[in-house]
């Protein structure tokens, strides 16, 4: 087993979904669920309890459906976003490599290979045409992140919610992290930690499945095609 963590973030309320559960607990068009989906690829290439959830709202029924896993509790997640959550963890994996997902990704399992395959920290990205909605990035000229946000221009495709942070980059990301403020998205602190020395590349997963549901088209592209739960 590999020495590092993942991390899931899960403790937003999901709204624009408009779901009564948690959105990891969504079931996608074959019945499986999304955290169900993540967990399985993860568990491939780590031991449970070197996985990590951050949870908030309705976090008993993530609890409940995972007790194996290892938990921290965002008590704010009504008022704050995922750069508070990512903090949290980050406080409590100390100096290994951190794998981490929005905990509404649907993706293939070949998305996480891919980044792990990987000797530097890199960011599961797109090259297809993005909206306002979408978390943007834009490249440097050697080829590394620079910019990451919804608001960046002249976008090169969309930043997947997929990231890896190897160990050396961790102290770079937990100082931008704490400087984002209460409501900023983790990528806030990931652009704020370049700015002081982390170096992060992109990994095109543009020909694998690898969708974050925000909103129920979303939902239903990350179905397509899925394969029957087993049982």
């Amino acid at each position: 087993m590999e020495p590092m963590y993942a991390v899931i973030l899960a403790a937003g309320i999901g709204s624009r979904l408009g779901q009564p559960t948690p959105k990891p607990l969504t079931r996608l068009a074959n019945g499986e669920r999304i955290l169900d989906r993540q967990l399985s690829q993860l568990r491939a290439l780590l031991d449970p309890e070197r996985i990590l959830v951050v949870v908030g709202f309705k976090k008993e029924l993530i609890m409940e459906a995972h007790p194996e896993l290892l938990y921290l509790y965002n008590a704010n997640f009504d008022v704050t976003n995922t750069a508070v959550s990512l903090a949290l963890a980050l406080r409590k994996t100390a100096d290994a490599d951190v794998l981490m997902l929005n905990g509404d990704v649907v993706c293939d399992a070949q998305v996480l290979q891919r980044l792990l395959r990987t000797k530097g920290s890199t960011m599961a990205v797109n090259q297809a045409p993005v909206g306002a909605e979408e978390v943007k990035y834009q490249l440097d000229a050697a080829g590394t992140i620079n910019a990451v946000s919804k608001q960046v221009q002249q976008a090169r495709g969309e930043a997947l919610g997929v990231n890896l942070f190897r160990a050396t980059d961790i102290p770079h990301l937990r100082a931008g992290l704490d400087r984002c403020t209460p409501e900023d998205y983790f990528e806030r602190g990931i652009e704020l930690a370049i700015g002081s020395g982390l170096r992060i590349r992109p990994v095109d997963v543009s020909d694998l499945r690898c969708i974050e549901v925000d909103f129920p088209d979303d939902l239903a592209r990350a179905g397509q095609d899925l394969a029957p739960v087993a049982g």
